[in-house]
């Protein structure tokens, strides 16, 4: 019997609703017990719907069992090389490697960003590589009809992209958040003077989210019914979920809650969070959980989440950032 038709007794759904449904809310919770459960590496339960587990991504999914996780929202570690040992105790020194420390404005102080035009071809065939092999990880890992959302730059999503589908999963679009950092724009560094019309490369204003899905056989309907994927969550009946979303850079108290150096806001990860998965039923995995955001997103929405990362300073930063992220209001716009 496959995990995903296990059917726990502990699940009472509600009166009225379709047999296939009420399968699907037993089934999230055996594979609830299991995958949180999964592996010996230290983990947290943050909620009773949520759990972090210190532990490296591939290793954690190797051995997880198929069809046990049903979507998937991360922003990986793009340029790998940023997060070895040696480049990360400088970006936290704020000096020195690969990561970019901007200058203050206005009284405010910028993130760090990584250097991605350093990258040798070494390093970006590095990248290829890494990315290939977690995409293998997640789609063995995913139901099918599963979704990924993963968070990109324009720099680098083309070759990244491209090795996601290469595992074997189809390309379902991108969502472009609209927003405006400091990378890019600046003129010919100690030449400003000299060349003051002109700029090295374009001042980013948006970022690329990749939507992938793994290949499942017959219809979405069909597949809806087994699995309780294969679509995305509309924001409304009468209003599907949409591919671009304004969003600005985390800012104020959530910075303060959890200073991660690639921190996403809540009412961005809450939006396509909730789109992951197509009848607010299964599990929401994060293969590079950081601060725990995409974690305090699904606990803010009611989906189960489970996350993983390999550094211990963001495993404890998550723990106690957690609860308070997962808290904030967001207002309407």
């Amino acid at each position: 019997m496959a995990l995903a038709r296990v059917r726990p007794d502990t699940v009472k759904p509600p009166p009225g609703e379709p047999e296939w449904m009420s399968d699907l809310r037993r089934a999230e919770e055996g594979l609830w017990a299991t995958v949180s459960a999964h592996g010996s590496q230290k983990r947290e339960h943050l909620s009773e719907r949520t759990t972090y587990v210190l532990s490296d991504t591939v290793k954690w999914l190797a051995d997880l069992p198929t069809n046990s996780i049903h979507a998937i929202v991360t922003d990986p570690p793009y340029g790998v090389i940023e997060y070895e040992e040696k480049d990360h105790t400088k970006l936290r020194a704020g000096r020195g490697g690969v990561w970019r420390i901007p200058p203050s404005f206005d009284g405010a102080t910028r993130n760090p960003l990584p250097r991605f035009t350093v990258l040798s071809p070494d390093e970006r065939t590095k990248l290829y590589s890494f990315f290939n092999a977690v995409a293998y990880g997640m789609l063995r890992a995913l139901a099918p009809g599963g979704h990924v959302f993963i968070a990109s730059n324009p720099l680098l999503s083309t070759m990244t992209f491209h090795a996601i589908e290469e595992a074997g999963f189809e390309k379902r679009g991108e969502v472009i958040r609209l927003v405006q950092t400091l990378r890019g724009g600046f003129k010919p560094k100690g030449a400003e003077e000299e060349f003051p019309g002109v700029s090295v490369m374009p001042r980013s204003c948006w970022e690329p989210w990749g939507i992938f899905r793994k290949p499942f056989e017959g219809t979405i309907a069909d597949n809806l019914r087994e699995w309780g994927t294969g679509g995305l969550r509309r924001t409304s009946a009468e209003e599907p979920f949409k591919d671009v979303i304004l969003c600005s850079p985390t800012r104020g108290a959530e910075k303060e809650l959890a200073p991660h150096p690639s921190l996403k806001p809540q009412r961005f990860l809450r939006q396509i969070v909730r789109a992951a998965l197509p009848l607010g039923i299964g599990i929401v995995y994060d293969p590079f959980a950081g601060s725990g955001s995409t974690l305090a997103a699904a606990e803010a929405i009611g989906y189960r989440s489970i996350g993983t990362d390999r550094d211990p300073q963001y495993f404890n930063m998550a723990r106690i950032a957690f609860s308070k992220l997962a808290a904030l209001p967001i207002k309407a716009r």
